[in-house]
């Protein structure tokens, strides 16, 4: 199958498709026009590649699962080495998270220091938000007449 058909039976990108390949998770043979040609069962490695990525897993950690990539890997009982790299890779994440929210945190505690005393500006109501700007030239105050 060609680049574009397996896209569409995965819902994988062509860009994602030329990006698992260049890491060494899928491959093609090349069709004496140059396009690339998949093999049926690739449709089944990008599942599962989407489905890992989807977890939270990085094409390096997805690499770990090359073996197991070619079936359901979902079926079965998680190896330990799944679980191993799945743990590491949730406490990355944790990690990050907390390094965020302590950003978030003293980022809403200096608008609350320069904001003391302040009133937040109101939000415009509906019917100012909905109506139109005035045109070039015009007064912003005109008013129809009728």
């Amino acid at each position: 199958m060609l680049i574009g058909e397996l896209a569409l039976a995965t819902g994988a990108s062509p860009r994602a498709l030329r990006h698992y390949e260049q890491a060494g998770l899928i491959s093609s043979e090349r069709a004496h026009n140059g396009y690339r040609v998949y093999g049926e069962r690739t449709a089944v490695r990008v599942g599962n590649i989407r489905r890992l990525l989807a977890a939270g897993l990085t094409l390096d950690d997805v690499r770990a699962f090359l073996p197991c990539l070619d079936g359901d890997v979902t079926a079965g009982p998680p190896s330990a080495g799944a679980l191993r790299i799945a743990r590491e890779r949730l406490a990355v994440l944790e990690r990050r998270i907390a390094a965020r929210s302590e950003v978030r945190d003293r980022l809403a505690a200096a608008l609350d220091e320069v904001g003391a005393g302040l009133a937040p500006a109101a939000a415009p109501s509906a019917p100012e938000r909905n109506r139109p700007a005035p045109a070039a030239g015009t007064a912003a105050t005109a008013r129809p007449s009728g």
